[in-house]
């Protein structure tokens, strides 16, 4: 699972625009229970010199992220990225085209309150509850009229918006971070007070207090806020990382003088379950497991430790794991075809801990590299084993995909074998629509992140997904990406998989 949603617990709008008789602002209005979201600017419309102004304020449960990196659902800063999304809401009146949105972390708390008035700006907080133009709540003004926040460069965030219909994407890592450490004190870290989104300076009206402001009006972007009825279109923050494991049990080659180096690395994976959980050796994040290497005749480790090469090219024959989760531990290695014989041709992994044995392998049957002769052009056939007639929204799910070349063609003995075995695709990406509508509520995540890559191990490519961020009561379909290195693009499989998602009841 590598992508994590995490829901607004407070939005509003606040703003200082003229009324419909042109005398009273409407600094004083709530919005905090309307289910839009707005942003605007608006230049000499009572008068010449008139600015009004429009900005909206989000927040979101951090402290959720928080446990969720001590439960180990997220992983540590560094390894995950979190991005502020808002989606655009279509209106009938003007929107405006080529403009910037900052975002920026708000410097004092706030309340959401319960106003609903987006038109005439009545609902009013009367210094009583809920946050507007004066103040962050109550009677508590705003240091700044219009929101207090920082400015400096970990805690502001910018977008263009070229056609104006654009949704709102932006990386704000950093101060998520600041934001999750504020609790331990730790040098540059904030208080949690949520996000400010507003046009920048150059975009607002241009007033005594933006003198390098717009003479011209920016009117008006709207977003969906938290209460919207649209479960996809709410503001969240997502939490992306790369959490797929390539397990080349299944694909383990001999290192050959014709590859780079780092291509005849081969990853190893040992995973200590107990009772259907993951769980750390000797129940400790510091306790490594060693990796020792023996060749076979079958699946029995026969001999001496055979002698192969570290990442860094260095010969060793035994060589200490890396944890990276709860109960899971990796090796990257290099070996060459000397450490089998045609007597022993199999290699098993031994793992072993405060020098007593705890896990041996199955067998791997290494390949060696060849060249080609032509430009490959691969079709596929694949399929999704093991589906469920529905999925609940509170769970978390394994997928498993079983492909094949699409050419196939079984021989005497692969006639023999009940299942044929399946290909693992070294670089393979997710899609999930929605069927009713044709809607992408998980795109392909094939940048920098590659947060929606597929693992894979001896039994094929999968991935796991968090099924809360699917909407109970539809039908969603899943689509896959293989990276065809021969054209260097992604190539979508033409082959959907349907999901029925529904609540838990119970």
């Amino acid at each position: 699972m590598a992508i994590k949603r995490y829901y607004a617990n407070a939005d509003n709008t606040i703003t200082n625009a003229y009324k419909e008789d042109f005398n009273t602002k409407g600094t004083g209005s709530n919005m905090g229970r309307a289910d839009i979201l707005e942003v605007f600017s608006m230049y000499a419309q009572r008068d010449s010199g008139s600015a009004e102004l429009s900005r909206m304020l989000v927040q979101f449960p951090v402290s959720t992220v928080s446990s969720d990196r001590t439960a180990g659902s997220i992983p540590a800063s560094g390894s995950v990225s979190f991005y502020l999304k808002l989606y655009n809401a279509e209106h009938t009146r003007t929107l405006p085209r080529d403009f910037k949105l900052t975002v920026n972390a708000v410097s004092g708390s706030w309340e959401e309150g319960v106003g609903l008035d987006m038109e005439n700006y009545s609902d009013k907080t009367y210094d009583k509850i809920g946050s507007n133009w004066i103040n962050r709540a109550g009677s508590t003004a705003w240091s700044t009229a219009g929101a207090d926040y920082y400015t400096d460069s970990s805690s502001s965030f910018e977008q263009s918006f070229e056609l104006g219909t654009e949704n709102l994407e932006v990386d704000v890592t950093t101060l998520v971070e600041q934001w999750v450490n504020s609790g331990g004190n730790v040098l540059g870290s904030k208080g949690n007070h949520g996000f400010l989104i507003k046009l920048s300076g150059a975009y607002e009206a241009s007033s005594s207090t933006n003198l390098g402001g717009a003479a011209e009006s920016y009117y008006t972007k709207k977003f969906f806020a938290r209460s919207s009825e649209f479960f996809f279109e709410r503001p969240t923050i997502e939490a992306r990382w790369d959490s797929s494991r390539r397990d080349n049990r299944g694909n383990f080659y001999f290192s050959s003088s014709a590859l780079p180096a780092a291509d005849n690395l081969n990853s190893l994976f040992m995973y200590n379950y107990f009772r259907g959980r993951l769980r750390d050796v000797a129940g400790s994040t510091t306790a490594i497991p060693v990796l020792n290497l023996y060749y076979s005749s079958g699946s029995v480790p026969e001999g001496t430790a055979q002698y192969f090469r570290n990442s860094s090219n260095t010969a060793v024959n035994f060589l200490s794991a890396s944890r990276t989760s709860t109960g899971v531990y990796k090796v990257q290695f290099s070996a060459t075809s000397s450490v089998t014989t045609t007597t022993y041709p199999y290699l098993v992994d031994v793992w072993t801990f405060s020098g007593s044995q705890i896990h041996t392998g199955s067998a791997i049957t290494p390949k060696t590299h060849s060249f080609s002769n032509y430009n490959p052009q691969p079709r596929y056939v694949i399929s999704m084993p093991y589906m469920k007639s529905k999925y609940l929204n509170d769970q978390t799910e394994r997928f498993r995909l079983y492909t094949r070349h699409k050419n196939w063609s079984p021989n005497i003995y692969t006639k023999a074998k009940s299942t044929p075995e399946t290909l693992l695709i070294e670089t393979a990406s997710y899609q999930i629509k929605r069927l009713s509508d044709n809607k992408v509520v998980i795109p392909y995540g094939t940048s920098s992140v590659y947060h929606t890559a597929l693992s894979y191990d001896m039994s094929g490519n999968y991935f796991d997904l968090d099924m809360s961020m699917l909407e109970a009561g539809y039908t969603y379909g899943i689509s896959y990406s293989f990276y065809e290195d021969s054209i260097g693009s992604f190539i979508e499989q033409p082959y959907v998989f349907n999901i029925r998602v529904d609540k838990n009841e119970y």
